[in-house]
């Protein structure tokens, strides 16, 4: 999720993965009018669709990542950027087709907490806004100008408690992915006990801020461009319209526009990632991180790898909304038409 999220991915909640990243991946815009409703219907439509696409877009989010920590220059041994053909051939000459899905288990055990604390957060936090600032008496919600802010502080405020309470998993997928000839990291286990030796508990959290600037606004923006487009499309067409199509294209779009918006900050926290491993020291911070890759590649420099991660966030973004909804429907979790039309 969203993304996709990675983070997402959501997701897109989430690339969420949120689904992530930068990725989002689900409806996250409903609230349960059923007030008996068991919390653990709503925690599995909340968790399910993270799981049924992150290992069918993997391979284009391992190639996402290495475009931005320039891994693909090591892996085909020059300077020169290569395209999305060609990098695909390189990665399967050099470590075999298998290695299209490394660091995607790590991915999938990340999704699992990320995606229900995305989801819960974002319901409640709509909740104690709709509390604070009930809307007007006789006014319909739905794509109003209050109803983009309330989605954008949930979606804010989702995306900050999800990133912080995963992210050490998030850390360890990146380098797990980077890692081209050089094996420094033998599996999730191994790569946090040695990040933990190497750099001291605080290491698995290395990069935390440049990834907050990221996820947080990603996650907002996807939350907002899905539920604005959604309530759009139910009032132009009426309720019965609301079908898979729609879920589909409204996804798609959500999360083509918040990757575009955001893939410049989620460049530079996967390069804050990498730092300090193997005791390695490449930037000062995150002004330096964005300074060099003016340096090397100007503007250009700041979305390479958006080609993937576009073919990775839309399918993926759009299949997680039109996952969640179908499973909330199927489980009996009911959307409130007042609050998320």
């Amino acid at each position: 999720m969203a993304a996709g999220a990675g983070y997402a991915r959501p997701s897109t909640a989430l690339e969420g993965d949120v689904l992530g990243s930068s990725e989002a991946t689900a409806d996250m815009m409903a609230r349960s009018t059923d007030a008996q409703s068991p919390e653990t219907s709503r925690q599995c439509a909340d968790t399910s669709p993270a799981f049924s696409n992150r290992s069918y877009t993997a391979p284009l989010a391992r190639l996402t990542i290495l475009y931005q920590v320039n891994g693909l220059d090591a892996v085909v041994g020059t300077s020169g950027r290569i395209g999305l053909t060609q990098a695909f051939r390189q990665v399967i000459q050099r470590e075999g087709v298998m290695a299209l899905w490394k660091g995607n288990g790590v991915t999938i055990v990340h999704r699992l907490p990320y995606s229900a604390v995305n989801f819960w957060a974002y319901e409640r936090a709509t909740q104690l806004w709709l509390q604070h600032y009930p809307p007007p008496a006789g006014v319909q919600q739905g794509a109003g100008t209050a109803d983009m802010l309330r989605r954008l502080a949930a979606g804010g405020a989702a995306g900050l408690c999800a990133c912080t309470l995963a992210y050490p998993l998030d850390l360890v997928r990146t380098r797990l992915s980077a890692q081209t000839k050089t094996q420094y990291y033998t599996g999730i286990v191994h790569a946090m006990r040695t990040i933990v030796r190497d750099e001291g508990a605080r290491g698995l959290y290395r990069g935390l801020g440049a990834t907050l600037l990221q996820v947080t606004p990603s996650l907002a923006i996807n939350y907002t461009a899905y539920g604005t487009l959604r309530s759009h499309w139910l009032q132009a067409h009426g309720d019965s319209s609301h079908t898979v199509a729609m879920s589909l294209l409204c996804g798609g779009a959500a999360g083509l526009i918040s990757s575009t918006a955001t893939f410049p900050l989620d460049l530079i926290r996967r390069r804050m990632q990498l730092e300090g491993q193997a005791g390695t020291r490449m930037y000062k911070g995150y002004a330096d991180v964005a300074r060099s890759v003016m340096a090397n590649g100007g503007l250009r420099g700041f979305y390479a790898g958006i080609l993937p991660e576009y073919f990775k966030v839309i399918p993926g973004v759009a299949i997680g909304y039109c996952m969640y909804e179908f499973m909330r429907k199927s489980l009996g979790v009911q959307t409130n038409p007042g609050a998320e039309r």
